[in-house]
């Protein structure tokens, strides 16, 4: 399997064999497993307090007065303690030392994550997940999407939005800046107040070498050794557009 190498300025350069790791069988069930675990294992434990409703003094009167033997206010006739009453403890609070964590076996682990890398090369996969690309250039972009590493020496933001521009795939950056809208719910009180759809990743040697990148919306960075799920497949969903650099490529033929 062979893909292109393009530049800076949308042209094509030459043509690279594509490393082992995108020619697998990929597992789309593993990918949402695997999603499902990273995020359900992320979630914040809270709980009230071990004590909450317990800490009052009830007295049982005992039988022959005509009322239920139940801990009860010495000031008074209202209930305590017990979970069946107004004014008592709750039965089935939620508890701060329950484990949130959620297991899954190190292979489908293993195999999720390079099915996530697989599926960035599968073209159907990438329009179906809704992401979109100029119509001039969607029948000749072959994927995996592959450009020079002179990407990586870019500084300015007008430079990285040209060269989108130029590889036709600028558009999905405008879907994700048009797709922003405000959360429904209590999020809005919470600092979440705005959804904004995920837009291309691009993934090179460093981070740091790409940060002309960053302030666009709904765009990610990453590096080979921080590939994961959250970032290739958002949602549980795989198949994000994804832009690699050539020495991204050749590190990933060591991937296996």
């Amino acid at each position: 399997m062979k893909t292109n190498v393009y530049s800076i300025e949308g042209e094509i350069t030459k043509e690279i064999d594509v490393p082992p790791v995108f020619t697998i069988m990929a597992r789309e069930d593993l990918v949402h497993k695997a999603f499902r675990a990273i995020s359900l294992s992320m979630r914040q434990p809270y709980g009230s307090s071990p004590l909450a409703g317990t800490r009052r003094v009830g007295h049982n009167l005992g039988p022959n007065h005509g009322i239920s033997r139940i801990p009860r206010l010495a000031s008074g006739s209202r209930g305590v303690l017990l979970a069946s009453m107004v004014g008592g403890r709750s039965a089935l609070s939620p508890r701060s030392d329950k484990v949130l964590y959620k297991k899954i076996n190190k292979k489908e682990r293993r195999m999720a994550r390079l099915s996530a890398i697989a599926f960035t090369a599968n073209k159907e996969k990438v329009i179906q997940r809704g992401h979109k690309i100029s119509t001039d250039s969607i029948e000749t972009l072959t994927f995996p999407l592959v450009v020079e590493n002179d990407i990586e020496s870019i500084k300015k933001v007008k430079d990285a939005v040209q060269v989108l521009t130029n590889l036709g795939i600028y558009e999905d950056v405008l879907r994700s800046k048009n797709g922003k809208k405000i959360r429904a719910g209590r999020g809005k009180m919470r600092n979440r107040t705005y959804k904004q759809p995920k837009s291309l990743l691009i993934v090179g040697s460093s981070v740091e070498n790409l940060r002309a990148f960053s302030t666009l919306p709904g765009v990610d960075l990453a590096s080979l050794n921080s590939l994961s799920i959250t970032k290739l497949a958002p949602g549980g969903n795989p198949g994000r557009l994804t832009v690699y650099t050539e020495s991204a490529i050749e590190a990933l033929k060591e991937v296996n």
